[in-house]
């Protein structure tokens, strides 16, 4: 076995195997918490607090609003760019469609991957330059926040140079990186892609119920 067929091979299973089943339990644990038992009459109602909260909170709003803006962008570009690499870039297709399961959807074309690419590239970039600049961002950061966004870097940047498919070595690099990043994903607050709408929900629900507006 070759050094690219281990990496791509037991190495790309393990680390598979621990970001799912990872990810399946930081959920199930959300679940199991629970929430206290509601001691007074609903004011309004939760699903309309929760329906609330999730639309609310996905738009700039309120009183700070020229320092949401900043976040709102830039999150949206990084993460819709990340997105988009993930499930429409074509070595991506490729490697799912050969390994995983077959996608019913085309690889996007290459000038949208670059499009994608610079999108994500900025709005991580502009992120973190807002986490190392703002005082208070940058007090509340602790070594999992630098951690998260280097591993995530390094994923995408190893994933463009392996783009042109002009040295094993740079495929082989950005594999590891993946690996390593989605080994490290269910212990980190990345997990917020996957139960930050479960939060906004609780919270929305819980004001709903409360009488206030999300």
């Amino acid at each position: 076995m070759t050094a690219m067929e281990f990496i791509e091979g037991p190495v790309w299973y393990a680390a598979s195997a621990i970001f799912v089943l990872g990810i399946a339990w930081r959920i199930a644990a959300i679940f199991m918490i629970g929430r206290a038992r509601d001691l007074s009459v609903s004011r309004r109602s939760p699903i309309v607090g929760a329906a609330k909260a999730v639309l609310l909170h996905s738009v700039p709003h309120g009183g700070n609003l020229g320092r949401t803006v900043y976040h709102f962008v830039t999150g949206y570009l990084f993460h819709i760019g990340l997105f988009a690499l993930l499930l429409f870039a074509a070595p991506h297709v490729a490697f799912i469609n050969a390994g995983i399961v077959a996608l019913p959807w085309p690889a996007m074309p290459h000038w949208a991957f670059i499009i994608a690419a610079e999108a994500a590239f900025a709005g991580l970039i502009l992120l973190y330059v807002r986490r190392l600049t703002d005082p208070v961002t940058r007090q509340l950061s602790d070594v999992d926040d630098h951690v998260g966004v280097w591993l995530t870097f390094v994923a995408m940047l190893t994933g463009c140079l392996a783009l042109q498919e002009a040295h094993a070595g740079l495929r082989m690099l950005h594999m590891l990186s993946v690996e390593a990043l989605m080994i490290y994903f269910p212990f980190s607050r990345l997990t917020h892609a996957f139960t930050f709408l479960l939060a906004r929900v609780n919270t929305g629900a819980a004001l709903g119920r409360r009488g206030f507006t999300p």
